[in-house]
């Protein structure tokens, strides 16, 4: 005999425990909201430890933090994808963040004037859903790809970990953005490597002197990604179609860095002649591998909702999506340049978190997460109750006290 699972009501849920995910998190939790994060990822910081082996953060420590916690290292160093990683699964520990790992979400849907969240773990009804995803979530690769020699390796930059993954003979990277120019820089020592593509431009300083350090990357980083590009001022408005289209400048590499290198600039890639990739010039290259740095797609389908396209979606009048009790964080410029960085995450979160709590309906205590103002510094005390397995948390900073019902999606 079989019966079905119970169907689960929570006020909100929050998709996804990057640093959006977890910083919604916090806000909701400082909020007196009831919530759960669900996350893909059997562990909180796995997407981060996925990538490439020698990626380090574009922002110094300094800027690396989320609310209520420092990035634990010198302000001027810059963290490694494994620190970053091991940051966020710290986070969500020191805030008892009630995170379910390992359960994904497979649709989104309107339902009984909220929305119904189907996971591998159960279908949830909720008053409100949050998606805190990147853009990061379908690589995109050009329909020709299909047409090269089969002896040539293609990877997506998702895909690359190390040279070590790459055929004897030179290498053609595609997209001349930062993922691209760090990753043609990385197999350069051990290939010959061309990086193709429009060049996007680069910060006009070496981020390593004292002076950038002290006064160009606060500049940079915190006034002008932060404050001045967004979409509240004719400037950002101006630049946002550049920075969601072809990404940002460079800003821990530059064309210098590229030469020093052995790395070969390069026009954009075409086409495909004789299965090998051709360039706008016409020039065919004789190449064992193709790394593609062409970028993704959101990879939203499992929404089934009408949305703006994503490049429309912005939090210039509040973080309002067109569909009731649905939001966005995470994504590329939503509020400013700053908003798919570590830096932005914290404000827009708080955007979003803000407009959670004024929104009409069911107040904070319905759901898996209850949370009441306390001023104790963190602690835990596991007990059973109602047959639950139930975690009841004092938070840092005067935070919240939180209890966690356990279910069965992998809390």
């Amino acid at each position: 005999m079989t019966f079905a699972r119970k169907l689960e009501t929570i006020d909100t849920v929050v998709i996804g425990a990057g640093q959006a995910g977890l910083a919604t998190g916090y806000h909701l939790a400082r909020r007196g909201q009831a919530f759960v994060i669900l996350e893909a990822n059997e562990s909180i910081g796995d997407t981060w430890r996925r990538r490439w082996d020698s990626l380090r953060l574009f922002t110094p420590a300094r800027y690396d933090g989320l609310p209520g916690m420092r990035f634990p290292a010198p302000a001027h160093h810059y963290p490694s994808k494994d620190e970053m990683a091991d940051f966020l699964e710290a986070y969500a520990n020191r805030f008892a963040l009630p995170v379910r790992t390992g359960v994904r979400v497979e649709r989104v849907a309107p339902a009984n004037g909220g929305l119904r969240v189907e996971t591998t773990g159960g279908a949830i009804e909720a008053r409100q859903v949050v998606v805190a995803m990147a853009n990061f979530q379908r690589p995109r690769v050009p329909s020709f790809a299909d047409e090269l020699d089969p002896e040539i390796r293609q990877l997506h930059a998702r895909e690359y970990r190390n040279p070590g993954q790459l055929r004897e003979g030179g290498v053609l990277v595609v997209g001349a953005g930062n993922s691209g120019a760090e990753i043609a820089i990385d197999v350069a020592p051990r290939h010959r490597a061309w990086l193709s593509g429009r060049p996007t431009g680069e910060i006009p300083f070496d981020i390593d002197t004292r002076a950038a350090r002290r006064v160009l990357i606060p500049l940079v980083v915190r006034a002008l990604f932060h404050h001045v590009l967004t979409v509240d001022t004719p400037i950002g408005r101006k630049a946002r179609p550049g920075f969601v289209g072809r990404g940002g400048p460079l800003v821990r590499t530059s064309d210098r860095d590229l030469k020093r290198a052995g790395v070969q600039r390069v026009p954009r890639t075409t086409g495909v002649q004789g299965g090998k990739p051709v360039l706008a010039d016409g020039r065919v290259l004789d190449v064992a591998n193709v790394v593609w740095c062409t970028g993704y797609r959101a990879g939203f389908e499992w929404i089934d909702a009408p949305l703006p396209d994503e490049h429309l979606l912005t939090h210039r009048h509040g973080p309002d999506t067109g569909v009731p009790g649905l939001y966005f964080v995470g994504l590329h410029f939503l509020y400013a340049a700053s908003s798919a960085m570590v830096q932005g995450a914290g404000r827009d979160a708080d955007r979003v978190a803000r407009a959670v709590a004024r929104r009409p309906g069911r107040g904070p205590g319905s759901g898996a997460v209850e949370v009441e103002r306390r001023a104790d510094d963190a602690h835990a005390v596991t007990r059973e109750q109602g047959g639950h397995h139930v975690r009841r948390t004092h938070s840092l900073h005067g935070a919240c006290l939180v209890e966690e019902g356990r279910h069965g999606a992998g809390g």
